[in-house]
């Protein structure tokens, strides 16, 4: 079980590595001047590799995870269980969103600000930290 945890934490580092990020691109991606057509491929380039990356990292994380729950049973019946698959959930949306935000700056539709980025990139931090207490706290 150890292995299946330890491997777990570094996918899910990994993963959030990546949720981190992204959204610093699409900063840069909303900031970048109308005539700078290199720049933004450069950046587009960037963040589609950067995807593909962190959605193949969230894979085995999740697979582990519920390697952990369903197989080993940790947290089994416990609230804090079900919060943490609630703030997965809430990942897991944050990650399809950060999908389609990229979608609309390949299709030169951006519609939101780099200040509005910023403020989208510290999801990901609140939700970690709500994880991590859960895992280690079990509030409840």
């Amino acid at each position: 079980m150890l292995w299946v945890k330890s491997f777990h934490i570094v996918f899910i580092a990994s993963w959030f590595a990546g949720l981190f990020y992204l959204p610093r691109l699409f900063v840069n991606l909303a900031m970048v001047e109308p005539g700078s057509v290199a720049e933004r491929e450069r950046l587009l380039v960037m963040a589609r590799k950067l995807l593909r990356f962190m959605t193949l990292l969230a894979i085995p994380a999740l697979v582990l995870g519920l390697w952990l729950w369903l197989g080993y049973g940790i947290g089994a019946g416990q609230g804090w269980m079900h919060a943490k698959l609630f703030v997965v959930v809430l990942l897991l949306g944050y990650h399809h969103a950060c999908a389609r935000l990229l979608r609309r700056f390949e299709a030169n539709r951006n519609a939101r600000s780099h200040v509005w980025y910023r403020w989208f990139n510290e999801v990901p931090v609140v939700l970690m930290i709500v994880a991590v207490v859960l895992v280690v706290v079990k509030p409840f």
